[in-house]
């Protein structure tokens, strides 16, 4: 018999934004850990999903260009992504994150913003632009950032502890 068409694993943006909507709901709602996890990395599964075979591409070459640490690889690959794309959030978090492996912190705050411009609940940009800003002192900022995971991704690894360490560093102890 005839053969169905193959499907295509492009995801159409407006499904791909209203699923991540619907998750986005789901995953603050959860009740613990164990509820969060499956969701949170359906969420980045999705976040991936770029809907171009090229950046597909690109970004699993720059993915083992950072196993391999082949970070000025890894960097000219995530430069083309950018370009080609500038409207992929994962592509700016992945290139902040290989900034940050080279210590360059200010190259990683500035391509951190432009994913969460994109992409305003990416709890994994968020904690990137939050460990950041506390390595560097800034802690008032860094306390808003957590604050900020917790409310998308109430069980996000860290975030709870470091508010909880940050309160105290920031507002002073109690009486």
């Amino acid at each position: 018999g005839a053969k169905p068409p193959p499907q295509s694993a492009k995801p159409v943006p407006q499904d791909r934004d209203a699923l991540l909507a619907e998750l986005y709901t789901h995953l603050a709602k959860t009740h613990d850990a164990t509820e969060a996890a499956p969701i949170a990395e359906t969420i980045e599964g999705l976040w991936l999903q770029s809907g171009s075979d090229t950046i597909g591409l690109l970004m699993g070459r720059s993915a083992k260009a950072i196993n391999e640490q082949k970070n000025d690889l890894a960097l000219q690959l995530l430069d083309a992504v950018v370009e080609l794309a500038p409207a992929y959030a994962e592509g700016w978090n992945r290139r902040a994150y290989v900034y940050f492996l080279q210590n360059n912190f200010e190259g990683a705050v500035g391509d951190l913003r432009r994913a969460l411009a994109l992409e305003p609940n990416h709890f994994q940009a968020l904690e990137g632009l939050a460990r950041i800003l506390r390595d560097t002192g800034q802690k008032k900022s860094a306390l808003q950032a957590y604050k900020q995971i917790l409310k998308i991704n109430p069980f996000q690894e860290g975030a709870k502890e470091a508010v909880e360490e940050l309160s105290v560093e920031v507002e002073g102890q109690g009486i």
